[in-house]
């Protein structure tokens, strides 16, 4: 089986491309032992005029902010990390792509300081499908609330896409998978809904959509997309606590991410939302993103960055 490490192409390491298989790190890595890293998931797709990458300066911009929440001085202007994604696909002659520029502590010292350590970047892409299946993407997927709650702001700071926060994710999604559904639903410290294990919700209620403030869940830029398009076309979008039972009661219920895009939601806790089925908000909110990324919505020409 091949593995993630055992791959054609090149990676962008440190300011320079460097073969697949020769982008290795110590044992002793320092992130690799504490966590501390901040990293970003980025699309690129194969639109009208050729590949491009989706937004590409707000991820860059994210994954600065999210550095500078955790005290990370990264050693690269963002133009350099910009162009490194870019030739990221590029040099793997990638006609549609996933992105991970990662920010890492490398294993120049070990214990919890870190004011000694050096910051290393890295860009990688491969070709990465609908990342909950092409089936999800009309069928609608199946959720679970989770016993693991999303991480409070001021321990885990988590408005920072940082490589920690997401072990609480991961244990909620595998606590899903082992009960037969698809994902898993997190809600905040007071009980309310906050996001999935890597994606933010929204839900529609009477033509209106609702999704959680960002005191409960990412700063998504896929959410911001989603808002965007959804107000530039009529819909009130709504910022607010949402409980559990007001999820339920739902007209439609979806996820939006980089990696899962506008998935429909159609069970949660084993109950249907809607009629069972995507909904006709998700769906035209769905097209519109896909139409939008492929270059074939005349909107905001500015999020497509071409690879050439």
């Amino acid at each position: 089986m091949q593995t993630m490490a055992d791959r054609e192409g090149s990676i962008w390491f440190d300011g320079e491309m460097i073969d697949w298989r020769e982008a290795k790190i110590h044992v002793l890595t320092h992130t690799l032992h504490y966590g501390m890293g901040v990293f970003e998931g980025v699309r690129a797709y194969k639109a009208e005029k050729g590949t491009a990458i989706f937004r590409l300066q707000a991820h860059t911009d994210r994954l600065f902010e999210s550095a500078n929440i955790m005290n990370m001085e990264i050693p690269y202007r963002k133009e350099v990390l910009n162009e490194a994604q870019l030739a990221s696909v590029r040099d793997n002659n990638l006609q549609s792509a996933y992105i991970r520029p990662m920010c890492f502590y490398g294993s120049e010292g070990m214990g919890l300081r870190a004011d000694n350590l050096q910051v290393h970047v890295m860009v990688a892409a491969w070709e990465w499908g609908a990342y909950l299946g092409k089936e999800s993407l009309e069928n609608g997927i199946r959720i679970r609330k989770s016993t693991f709650r999303k991480n409070d702001s001021h321990p885990s700071m988590y408005l920072a896409k940082a490589n920690g926060n997401y072990i609480n994710s991961m244990l909620a999604l595998d606590e899903a998978l082992r009960h037969g559904y698809d994902e898993a639903l997190l809600l905040d410290s007071k009980g309310n809904v906050a996001e999935g294990s890597g994606e933010n919700i929204f839900m529609v209620s009477d033509g209106v959509l609702y999704t959680p403030s960002l005191t409960a869940s990412l700063n998504g830029i896929t959410r911001n997309t989603i808002m965007t398009l959804a107000r530039e076309n009529g819909h009130d979008v709504v910022e607010t606590e949402i409980t559990l039972e007001q999820l339920y009661d739902a007209d439609e219920v979806f996820f939006t991410g980089t990696a899962a895009e506008v998935t429909p939601i159609r069970e949660i806790d084993d109950k249907t939302i809607g009629n069972g089925s995507r909904g006709p908000i998700t769906e035209k909110l769905q097209t519109m993103y896909f139409d939008l990324v492929h270059g074939r919505l005349d909107v905001h020409p500015e999020w497509l960055s071409y690879v050439k």
